[in-house]
């Protein structure tokens, strides 16, 4: 513990990285015409690398921070599934609105609270009128909100599975919850794609509901995964 306060007291006059700060929250950064987006909530982190069009990658997983160092416990890696399960120290210093991650400056987005911000997993689906109840096993489907972004990733850590994901910004208000797409995994026709669902939140949970990018119905139940 004394180490610890001294830590904080050393760095506490200046922008630079303290592991008592809280780095949650959208940023960007842009290198060689390719988009960066790293998004951090309730303790997970998720980088995503797309063009105007195109659609290049995504990794993440759970994070703390500790002596200068981003360390994060990859639970998705779809260019490379061996990074799945491994600890990774990515140095890290904290800035004034900026985080710099091994050379890479990204710029923190505005402070864009919602209800939904947070991280949270599908836990139930209707199907024919009825609601189902999916179990929660090594096989999810998760969504990090924060700040205007959203990312959803349907990953198997256990199996170093990927099955897709996809993300851009959003805004959840008066019971209206839309999405603008800026990356999809599965198609990158659908970038630029606005989709608008009804949203509430009952019970803890995030009623979820209306057409999905193909124009199917649905009708989802998410509940917080921190």
């Amino acid at each position: 513990m004394r180490n610890i306060v001294l830590i904080i007291l050393l760095f506490a006059s200046s922008f630079t990285y303290s592991i008592a700060q809280n780095i949650s929250g959208a940023y960007l950064a842009n290198t060689n015409s390719e988009n960066h987006l790293i998004l951090i909530a309730d303790g997970y982190i998720t980088h995503s690398i797309y063009s105007e069009e195109t659609y290049k990658g995504t990794q993440g997983g759970t994070y703390k921070l500790e002596n200068n160092n981003l360390i994060v416990v990859c639970e998705f890696d779809d260019k490379t599934p061996n990074n799945v399960g491994e600890t990774h120290y990515f140095p890290i210093t904290i800035q004034n609105n900026k985080i710099v991650i091994e050379g890479v400056t990204f710029q923190k987005q505005a402070i864009k609270k919602q209800g939904l911000d947070g991280l949270w997993r599908i836990t139930g689906r209707k199907v024919n009128d009825n609601m189902q109840t999916i179990q929660r096993g090594d096989r999810k489907t998760i969504k990090i909100l924060v700040d205007g972004y959203f990312q959803w990733i349907a990953i198997n850590p256990a199996e170093k599975g990927f099955y897709g994901t996809g993300g851009g910004k959003y805004t959840f208000a008066n019971g209206s919850y839309q999405e603008n797409i800026l990356f999809f995994s599965r198609d990158n026709s659908r970038v630029g794609a606005s989709l608008n669902f009804e949203g509430k939140i009952e019970n803890n949970e995030w009623h979820h509901s209306g057409k999905s990018s193909k124009g199917d119905p649905i009708y989802e139940l998410w509940s917080r995964d921190n």
